[in-house]
């Protein structure tokens, strides 16, 4: 006997995901040969896929951007403020404190005002 044939009845399977869930890019990468054993040593010792291991790094790690020039120059200025700082304080040593002071309060105020800019 033969089972009429019905639209309306499951056909069985995993449901389709939902759009957001969907692993639908693909991202090609280049590596080194001691970048490429290196991330196969971590795969295996965390016991993943490379594609876990890579979505993990991504959800979990984060990377530092690198400083802008701007950034850049103020660390600069601060070297170069260091070394004055250091040759205030080898006067002071020499003639006394007294006699820098406000060289040094000028100078400390400038570093400060430097440290705020290159904070974020």
């Amino acid at each position: 006997m033969m089972k009429d044939y019905n639209p309306n009845t499951k056909k069985g399977g995993r449901p389709p995901k939902a759009f957001g869930q969907k692993k639908s890019y693909r991202v090609n990468l280049k590596l080194m040969t001691e970048e490429y054993y290196s991330l196969i040593a971590k795969v295996r010792k965390s016991n993943t896929t490379i594609s876990s291991f890579i979505r993990s790094c991504l959800q979990k790690g984060y990377v530092k951007e690198r400083l802008s020039v701007e950034q850049t120059g103020y660390i600069r200025q601060l070297s170069g403020m260091a070394n004055n700082l250091n040759q205030i304080a080898r006067q002071a040593n020499i003639q006394g404190y007294t006699s820098v002071r406000t060289e040094y309060l000028d100078l400390a105020a400038q570093i400060d005002d430097i440290i705020k800019m290159i904070a974020p």
